[in-house]
């Protein structure tokens, strides 16, 4: 029997025998590429909230009978990774919830979503602490912005074995200290330049004190990055003055800042690493 029929018969038996299957059972409920998700509690409607693009972005759930339990089945690739809130309509007002019955969360500088995890999902390896890596350092700095009339606050990444009579690329990292905070940033960087995937670099995390105004393609913003930021990096520590040799990056509207910045200084920067919200 399917667990959405045993779902039913459990509501037509009453609330001991639904009880007895989550008792039985951890949701959501992965089973080959099928995940089932639950959810119980008086609504007018229930719906999965993701952000997967390339699929619909709110997905239904089925109210059982006329019981308080709604479910949806969707389905999820083997090794893939989802986060989601639940969307509960009670009363006319409109809600977003983390699942009640699910314990893995991922957190953001927004707050958290609940996890599912397709079959087989395992945390790639470079993301997680290897103790064989050589660990860089982080240093807490300020730079005198002469662009906003302030000083801002930055964090400086140098790589294992820094030496100060070695020339080292840059990477600009927009919002970066939430990178090093939920995205393990400084392991991520540790372990692909121990297994030789990039070459030691200096790496400098910048976060605006104010994000929604600065990073919406502000001119201000990129001079202080190209006239700012990076010539004090330049006079402070033994970096490659090439184009070639500098990137920037961020994710989300961070990413809208380093293409602006990128776009408005052609030439100064010889890489971007853009990734979407």
């Amino acid at each position: 029997m399917s667990l959405v029929k045993r779902l039913e018969a459990a509501v037509e038996r009453g609330e001991a025998a639904v009880g007895a299957v989550l008792d039985a059972l951890t949701f959501p409920h992965v089973e080959g590429r099928t995940v089932t998700f639950l959810f119980r509690g008086e609504a007018q409607g229930v719906s999965l909230h993701h952000w997967i693009h390339g699929l619909p972005r709110e997905l239904p759930f089925r109210r059982l009978g006329s019981s308080n339990c709604w479910v949806l089945q969707i389905d999820l690739p083997p090794g893939s990774r989802m986060e989601y809130k639940i969307g509960v309509v009670c009363g006319g007002r409109a809600e977003m919830l983390r699942d009640p019955l699910n314990e893995h969360l991922a957190r953001d500088p927004f707050g958290a979503n609940s996890v599912v995890y397709g079959d087989g999902y395992t945390p790639p390896e470079w993301t997680e602490e290897d103790p064989e890596a050589r660990k860089g350092t982080i240093e807490e700095r300020h730079v005198e912005s002469p662009v906003f009339g302030d000083w801002r606050p930055i964090q400086v990444y140098r790589p294992a074995r820094f030496r100060p009579t070695r020339r080292y690329p840059l990477l600009i990292v927009h919002d970066g200290a939430d990178y090093l905070k939920f995205a393990q940033l400084k392991e991520i960087l540790d372990n692909l330049i121990h297994r030789l995937e990039l070459p030691p670099l200096i790496a400098v995390m910048t976060q605006s004190l104010d994000r929604m105004n600065e990073y919406a393609a502000d001119d201000r913003h990129a001079d202080f990055i190209v006239q700012d930021l990076v010539p004090q990096m330049e006079d402070l520590l033994p970096l490659v003055r090439q184009p070639s040799a500098r990137a920037v990056m961020g994710a989300s509207f961070g990413a809208v800042a380093s293409l602006s910045t990128a776009w408005r200084h052609p030439g100064f920067f010889g890489g971007l690493l853009l990734q979407s919200g």
